[in-house]
């Protein structure tokens, strides 16, 4: 299915999140009022590029599709072929998962008193138009995989930083961890600042 860009939602979103952190509100007022402003940018799917949206394979990808030049937040989508997943990890900042389409899993892990990591609670699945809070405060170690083993899932995430290039770590569920800096599946960004075609519209 292809989807018609209207990159006014998406440069609406990202102007709205910057006047959000221009206060510098602490982080739950983040959380509650960023987590409401994504609600709407994906509860309507007309916007994302389809280059943007596109599987691979191999496996899931990260695009980026905006970068505050304060690197105080990213916005990235991420899609998931049939069945992809992550493996156990961590964001070591704070972040928000939108669901644009498709479903997708994801199963919260915990250290246990001897050092080994065990999923926490019941997994969330998250279907179009539903948002998920991270936070390191709260435990942000998780695994998150594709719902759906037929078909391709896309969700939309906002995090506290350039997140391509904070150092993180995967883990394994007896505890260990090595460190890994995810970069991003493409090379060029989304233009959403050229009003020239709105601008000539009667």
């Amino acid at each position: 299915m292809s989807h018609a860009p209207n990159p006014g939602r998406l440069r609406h979103f990202v102007t709205a999140f910057a006047a959000l952190l221009d206060s510098k509100p602490p982080e739950v007022q983040i959380l509650r009022d960023g987590g409401a402003l994504l609600r709407q940018l994906i509860a309507v799917d007309d916007w994302l590029p389809d280059a943007y949206a596109l599987p691979q394979p191999e496996r899931y990808q990260q695009y980026l599709l905006h970068a505050d030049s304060a690197e105080r937040f990213s916005i990235v989508s991420f899609v998931w072929g049939p069945g992809q997943a992550t493996p156990i990890h961590d964001h070591t900042v704070w972040g928000l998962i939108g669901m644009l389409r498709g479903a997708e899993t994801s199963q919260a892990y915990r250290y246990t008193q001897d050092g080994r990591l065990q999923a926490s609670g019941a997994a969330v699945k998250l279907t179009p138009g539903a948002v998920e809070l991270l936070s390191p405060g709260l435990g942000d170690i998780h695994k998150v995989h594709n719902t759906l083993a037929d078909s391709v899932s896309v969700s939309i995430h906002v995090y506290g930083a350039n997140i391509g290039a904070v150092q993180r770590s995967v883990f394994a569920e007896d505890g260990s961890h090595k460190t890994f800096i995810s970069g991003y599946s493409n090379t060029h960004l989304p233009n959403i600042w050229d009003r020239s075609k709105e601008l000539k519209q009667p």
